[in-house]
């Protein structure tokens, strides 16, 4: 259900995807999925892009293994997936319309993190490319300790990084698999990009085509602090 009351609300915190919600990386991601689906002379399914989008890449890799036939090469589909992204990215990082403005307001009223299932030199790399990383004060990704997304694992993390607790912690994400953690965690979430199906809007409290909408600009200006503005 959206719910426009949270744009009167003030968060204790901020969390924020990465791709496709900072950084427009999202067709790196398919480029890279194409590209190794190719090596193994597999073309993916019409469906494929909506299914693999916002999966950890190693759960990419194995859907993609899964794809092609060829289940037992998930490890070494992973690692080509992988190579291929960090090339395509460093080469042409992009920031996502509205999200530096937002990022550097929502940095004088809130502490502010960075939930992501991409490895973490991909995020510090990304982040610091677009001139970002300096309003992050923490960067969660998986590791051995920390499930990927839908898990709640990277929110309730970050939450907690912040010193704030999840009911009262924004979270800003684009992908069904994201927000499904974000929600999972008890964090409030804002959906940003193309309007997806129901069962994606019934997890948001709003959705917005894109983080440079007015209202959305509206809503962090009035949080900016007198001396912050000044």
């Amino acid at each position: 259900m959206t719910d426009r009351r949270i744009l009167s609300w003030t968060p204790a915190a901020v969390v924020f995807d990465c791709d496709g919600t900072l950084m427009d990386t999202e067709i790196h991601w398919q480029d890279a999925r194409v590209r190794v689906l190719d090596e193994y002379g597999s073309t993916p399914a019409p469906t494929f892009a909506e299914r693999a989008k916002g999966l950890h890449y190693t759960e990419c890799g194995r859907l993609m293994a899964t794809e092609a036939g060829r289940p037992e090469l998930a490890a070494e589909m992973t690692g080509k997936l992988l190579a291929h992204f960090v090339d395509l990215v460093t080469g042409a990082p992009v920031t996502m319309p509205g999200a530096c403005e937002l990022v550097a307001d929502a940095a004088t009223f809130a502490p502010l993190a960075v939930a992501s299932n991409c490895p973490r030199e991909v995020v510090e790399s990304c982040l610091g490319t677009a001139g970002l990383r300096s309003h992050f004060a923490h960067i969660v990704v998986p590791d051995d300790e920390i499930r990927p997304k839908p898990q709640p694992d990277v929110y309730l993390t970050a939450a907690r990084l912040c010193g704030a607790d999840p009911a009262e912690t924004l979270a800003v994400e684009d992908s069904h698999v994201g927000i499904l953690a974000a929600q999972r965690a008890g964090l409030r979430v804002l959906g940003v990009g193309p309007r997806p199906g129901e069962s994606t809007l019934e997890l948001v409290d709003l959705w917005v085509r894109s983080l440079a909408e007015p209202e959305v600009r509206d809503w962090a200006g009035a949080r900016i602090p007198a001396q912050a503005s000044g």
